[in-house]
């Protein structure tokens, strides 16, 4: 089932989110809503916070990214990487820091140069409750660090400039005030 996606201005997107247990209600069926809702809307990450949930729970899938010129070298690895992280705890941010031009479900039609590190080592569970730690590199570190931040109450242009917040202030207000065009469902503050 496609469900809305909640926008900047929506409460839900600020807040800490809480941890889950295995017995979470219908947590398999929540997953697969989730990638429903992350595929319709083109999207590479959901996090429970965008469909209004404030769990420690979030989606990856970078397989579309596998196809992009840029990422020929590791198109093999981004084609088959689409994961679940449960109760994610991130470990370590570690590497070169490098600015890539980053987008946002839950923040339409705005895009703005981030800066995060290169390398993450995080600890998670799987969608089987499986505990792991992995590093992670290159694209795959950033859509994580992005969705992680999602479950932390945190937002990409949270990272911006006072000027480039400035200069975004009108189109933040319009979103929250409905004014946006989407090709997906939006739940407007």
């Amino acid at each position: 089932m496609i469900l809305p996606i909640r926008v900047y201005g929506d409460n839900v997107l600020r807040k800490k989110c809480d941890e889950i247990t295995q017995d979470f209600p219908d947590l398999s069926g929540l997953i697969k809503n989730m990638f429903e809702t992350m595929e319709s809307a083109n999207g590479v990450g959901l996090a429970a916070p965008q469909i209004g949930l404030n769990i420690r729970l979030f989606v990856v899938d970078v397989s579309l990214m596998a196809e992009d010129e840029e990422y020929e070298k590791i198109s093999k690895e981004l084609k088959d990487f689409k994961r679940v992280f449960i109760n994610a705890k991130m470990i370590n941010e570690t590497g070169k820091k490098w600015k890539f031009n980053e987008g946002c479900l839950s923040i339409p039609n705005v895009r703005e140069d981030v800066e995060r590190f290169d390398t993450i080592t995080i600890e998670y569970f799987d969608e089987n409750f499986t505990k792991k730690t992995e590093t992670f590199q290159d694209i795959r570190a950033r859509v994580i660090q992005h969705e992680y931040d999602h479950i932390e109450g945190v937002l990409f242009t949270d990272y911006l400039s006072l000027l480039k917040k400035k200069l975004l202030k009108r189109k933040l207000e319009n979103i929250t005030k409905g004014n946006i065009n989407t090709d997906y469902k939006v739940r407007i503050p």
